[in-house]
């Protein structure tokens, strides 16, 4: 079997198994978001936190509950970080400097999960654990809990009541993620993956020499890394790490892991506002964008025109022989598409167009399918865009789902799509003009460049993961790519859960002879072109002194 049918049988196989998944998936999504019940497990944690979850907030009052609850998990991981040295199971690592741990922890708050420090040497047993596991379910039920705000936003009318947040935030922890992760870390344990508590041990090398090894809960952290798309990978080498990632079916399985509950969320929106044929439109547009990212980037890598390249049969360089061109061309393309990190692959060794196409995915706002919660508001955003274009088109009040979309509702709306372009490009900028960050780079020219802007763009659409070749743990990078994650995610919020207020106080606009139909194809052709439009106008010129120039020089 050739390596291309190989990749195009493995994509197959996801796709099957993405759709076996969705329904079912995205039903009990739903229902766990509109039950008026609560489970006592929940009832214990509601008292211990002084929360009344049958208690309605607006989108102000459900914003404070987000922030809040953020500010303690980044003050709690980073005093945790900066005890290590005196905490049991440390594994004799010393505590984590400052600016690190502040970057560390406004990264697993935020879902993104970017790392300047190499795992398996820096954190112990606790703070693998009990920090940056923990974080990796509550954050990504943080972006589920405001996604679902959002939808509410759409299905109400005449109020201002978005949910309870602490009701959203548990839920989503306890019934969705807790047992998704369960069922995934026994398969991953089962095909290899290891889960245990032990300490370092020195292992021989097949050229000779020792090598210092320390195990850990890999498993259970790997599992819930891909399913709450963060990223974090308890090795530095991420997801192409052995112990992390045996094997073909656990690199195909943690690919479905990234993929399933992004996708599925499309078909919770659509039962909750009433319409699944309004799901089948956004998964839609998710799909095609997806399944086109993941075309070009097996083209680029599999039929780059260099000789040494096609004599391999492609671009090997930096992939992992177990997996081959096409199994990292989609683990590639689905981290950066979601906000998800991890890496099976090194992409700074990708071609040229392969690494644009990378970063292109972080650029789009991370929507095809997205992460967690987030790939679901950041595309019901740009669906609210794409209805203004269409309503000035013909002259007419835009709507969508039944909801006029106003003045303000734009001014959210566009505020959104601008605040992760111009964090990219500030910082990107300020990081080239400045002369100590530069020496940071591995490389200099077209390249260079593009490690820093790619680092800059994980960072702020709070995906994680790293070009490579930058050496990011400075205190520059530290600080400033910190900044990017916190103003990247909350940000962000503010305006989508301003716009759910804004929406839900509505009331409902009858349909008539002259409103756009939102669950057709034609829409669905309309959000991509406005994707991809509105995307390529903003960071086309930084794209073409990067991956372009690079790709076009070779």
């Amino acid at each position: 079997m050739g390596p291309v049918l190989a990749g195009v049988l493995q994509l197959l196989a996801l796709i099957a198994a993405l759709a076996l998944a969705y329904v079912p998936l995205g039903n009990y999504m739903a229902r766990v978001y509109s039950s008026d019940k609560h489970w006592r497990v929940e009832k214990w944690a509601y008292k211990g936190i002084g929360a009344n979850p049958d208690t309605e907030m607006t989108w102000s009052a459900y914003l404070r509950g987000v922030l809040a609850f953020s500010a303690v998990g980044v003050l709690f991981l980073y005093l945790l970080m900066r005890l290590q040295g005196v905490l049991p199971g440390s594994l004799g690592f010393s505590s984590v400097n400052p600016a690190q741990s502040f970057n560390t922890a406004v990264s697993f708050v935020t879902n993104t999960n970017w790392q300047s420090y190499y795992g398996e040497q820096t954190m112990g047993h606790v703070v693998q654990t009990a920090g940056l596991a923990v974080q990796n379910f509550v954050s990504a039920a943080v972006g589920m809990a405001v996604a679902v705000a959002l939808v509410r936003g759409f299905a109400r009318s005449r109020t201002g009541e978005l949910g309870n947040f602490w009701s959203d935030l548990l839920r989503g922890t306890v019934r969705i993620l807790l047992p998704l992760a369960a069922i995934a870390a026994i398969v991953l344990v089962a095909c290899g993956v290891i889960q245990n508590f032990s300490g370092i041990h020195e292992v021989g090398q097949f050229m000779g020499g020792t090598q210092q090894w320390n195990g850990g809960a890999v498993a259970s952290q790997e599992a819930i890394k891909e399913i709450g798309t963060n990223g974090g990978g308890f090795f530095n080498a991420n997801s192409a790490h052995p112990f992390e990632n045996p094997t073909p079916f656990t690199n195909l399985f943690e690919i479905f892991l990234i993929l399933v509950i992004p996708f599925a969320l499309t078909r919770t929106f659509g039962v909750m506002v009433g319409s699944v044929k309004q799901g089948y439109a956004i998964l839609a547009t998710m799909f095609t964008i997806w399944l086109g990212f993941v075309a070009l980037m097996m083209w680029t890598e599999f039929a780059h025109h260099g000789p040494a390249l096609q004599a391999a049969g492609g671009a090997y360089e930096g992939k992992e022989v177990r997996f081959g061109v096409g199994a990292s061309s989609i683990f590639a393309v689905s981290t950066t598409l979601t906000s998800t990190g991890a890496v099976d692959s090194f992409h700074s060794s990708f071609t040229g167009l392969g690494g644009g196409i990378t970063m292109l995915g972080m650029m789009l706002g991370e929507i095809a399918p997205g992460g967690v919660g987030s790939g679901l508001y950041g595309m019901l955003i740009m669906a609210v865009i794409a209805v203004f274009i269409a309503g000035l088109m013909v002259g007419r009040t835009p709507e969508y789902l039944g909801k006029k979309i106003g003045t303000r509702e734009i001014k959210l709306a566009a505020c959104y799509i601008l605040i992760t372009p111009a964090l990219v490009l500030i910082f990107t900028a300020a990081s080239m003009a400045l002369p100590t960050p530069p020496h940071s780079m591995l490389n200099s020219g077209a390249h260079g460049f593009s490690e820093v802007l790619y680092a800059f763009t994980s960072a702020s659409n709070n995906n994680g993961s790293a070009f490579a070749g930058l050496n990011a743990n400075t205190d520059w990078f530290n600080t400033m790519t910190g900044l990017a994650m916190l103003l990247g995610r909350f940000l962000p919020m503010v305006f989508v859960l301003a716009l759910a207020g804004s929406l839900a106080e509505q009331k409902p606009v009858p349909m008539t002879a002259g409103t756009l139909r939102t669950e057709k194809p034609l829409f669905t052709g309309l959000l991509v072109g406005a994707i991809v439009i509105i995307t390529g106008l903003t960071y086309f010129p930084a794209l073409a002194l990067g991956p372009l120039a690079e790709g076009l020089a070779s």
